[in-house]
């Protein structure tokens, strides 16, 4: 009896250990934990130690990380008739397991094949230099479409980024030779500007100098003239003042008509020694002629000379 009861307890034991084994779930962290009973949802597990029924409950584990989904490259035709190629990865995050779990059957797939249609959609709706350049405005609508879309499924679209937009080489090699003679042109543009600035300043630097050379010129022909004015004034304010001092003096000496006959006839002999084989002499020469006569008489005659009298002419 004892060793059928042994024989017994080890089988028991086995599926005790089984059964416990099935009942007790670790549902991670970053897990959210779908529990169905024979088939049809119960309740969602969060983070930790969860008892369960073993072979009555079903334990799936929804994974709330933010995940990449991979487009993988494609053709596209934009706008202007230019095919490219495209690729591009989106980024997600689960924000209601049970709708992820129940609404969608493989959402990598349903994902992948939304992204590939709204893409082609958004650049074929572009011309060529347009979706070359617009990367941030395909990513933002891109962004958009797929959250919109995606958000029946419990799932948010975080950011959506293009990997490489590639023309054709027949293209992408006319757009060398566009962007090469653009650059050409600007530097040939900004030359031109460069030198027509530069003759610009030279331009102006040369007027300025004229105008200051002018007008150091005016400032110096305004000194010397004002020096040469009053040079003459100094001139003639010392002629005058010695003609004053002259005729004060010989006022003061108060001169006879004979020494002013004597200084006639020097200064007659300075005119005569000039040049000038003419002389031209005064209307009043005849009264001055009258004085040399007396003076020749006062010679003549010694005596007189001494007791003469000056008189008047």
């Amino acid at each position: 009896m004892v060793e059928l009861l042994g024989l017994l307890f080890i089988p028991v034991a086995v599926l005790l250990v089984v059964y416990i084994a099935n009942a007790i779930k670790i549902v991670r962290p970053y897990e959210k934990g779908i529990l169905e009973r024979f088939g049809r949802y119960q309740r969602t597990l969060e983070a930790g130690l969860n008892i369960i029924l073993p072979f009555v409950d079903k334990l799936t584990k929804v994974d709330m990380r933010e995940n990449v989904v991979e487009v993988p490259p494609q053709e596209v035709i934009t706008k202007d008739n230019v095919v490219v190629t495209v690729d591009a990865v989106v980024y997600y995050e689960a924000t209601d397991p049970v709708k992820l779990m129940y609404n969608v059957a493989n959402f990598y797939i349903a994902a992948t094949k939304l992204a590939q249609t709204n893409l082609r959609n958004v650049i074929g709706e572009m011309q060529l230099d347009e979706s070359l350049t617009s990367r941030e405005k395909i990513n933002a609508a891109l962004r958009q479409i797929l959250d919109d879309a995606t958000d029946k499924w419990g799932v948010r679209v975080v950011r959506v980024e293009l990997q490489r937009i590639e023309p054709p080489a027949d293209v992408t090699e006319a757009m060398h030779r566009q962007m090469k003679a653009e650059r050409t042109r600007r530097a040939l543009i900004l030359e031109a500007d460069g030198d027509k600035q530069a003759a610009i300043t030279r331009a102006e630097g040369f007027k300025q100098s004229k105008i200051l050379e002018a007008e150091g010129e005016a400032q110096a022909i305004k000194e010397v003239a004002d020096a040469e004015k009053f040079q003459k004034i100094a001139l003639a304010e010392g002629e005058a003042a010695a003609i004053r001092g002259v005729f004060g003096a010989i006022h003061d000496g108060d001169p006879t008509n004979d020494l002013i006959a004597v200084r006639y006839l020097d200064a007659l002999k300075a005119i005569a020694d000039g040049p000038a084989n003419k002389v031209f002499l005064p209307m009043e020469v005849s009264g001055v002629m009258g004085s040399i006569g007396g003076i020749a008489e006062l010679f003549k005659d010694p005596a007189r000379t001494k007791t003469a009298e000056p008189t008047d002419a």
